[in-house]
């Protein structure tokens, strides 16, 4: 019969017992992952919930946007979740994300808008720019997304929806010009595709999710 000593000197021994701890370990992350992930989906809900509601005007929607959400081809080939407002029954906006390339990686913003396209709200839900600096593109640390309520691609004009170095009527940060660029071409692109999508999106027939 072969002890433990004799066995811990074969070659098979440590590759064997490796693969025994890898398995063990990914069996308690499969677990735990299966544990946790009820919770993970209900806290993004949550989230996501709390965003909607920040873009738009208090008292503007009555319904659940997350039960009103659809599901159509975004400006990237992707699906594009857009959620639907209504007020007694009526669409009356539409909240969707879309994306900037910061200075330090993809900046997510969250644009609400009216049935006609102009801009309700804009909040940052996601980035990575640089605290102290481009960060002023949250709203808790500056009011400067706020520039966005009530304009629309008729009001400024096209070639003004820039920062103000590059002509534009949108102020730009103190060394971190990049992150309010892309913020703002961001909500601009976000715009155009609403325009582009608009009968699709407040269509009653849209499937909804």
């Amino acid at each position: 019969m072969t002890t433990l000593a004799e066995w811990r000197t074969r070659l098979a021994y440590q590759p064997l017992s490796l693969a025994i701890a890898a398995l063990a370990t990914s069996a308690a992350l499969a677990f735990a992952n299966r544990i946790t992930h009820p919770s993970i989906v209900e806290a993004e809900k949550r989230d996501l919930q709390t965003s909607l509601s920040e873009v738009l005007p208090v008292g503007y929607a009555d319904n659940d946007l997350l039960q009103d959400a659809i599901v159509i081809p975004g400006s990237n080939g992707k699906p594009l979740t857009v959620y639907r407002s209504r007020k007694a029954g009526a669409i009356n906006g539409a909240v969707f994300k879309t994306i900037g390339l910061g200075y330090a990686g993809e900046i997510i913003v969250l644009i609400a808008v009216d049935t006609e396209g102009t801009m309700l709200g804009a909040r940052v839900i996601k980035h990575q720019e640089t605290p102290g600096l481009g960060d002023k593109i949250e709203a808790a640390k500056a009011d400067w997304i706020h520039d966005f309520e009530g304009k629309s691609l008729a009001s400024p004009p096209p070639e003004k929806w820039l920062v103000k170095k590059d002509g534009g009527i949108f102020d730009q940060f103190a060394g971190a010009t990049i992150t309010p660029r892309a913020v703002v071409k961001a909500v601009k692109e976000g715009l155009d595709y609403y325009a582009a999508h608009r009968e699709e999106i407040l269509a009653e027939t849209s499937k909804v999710q």
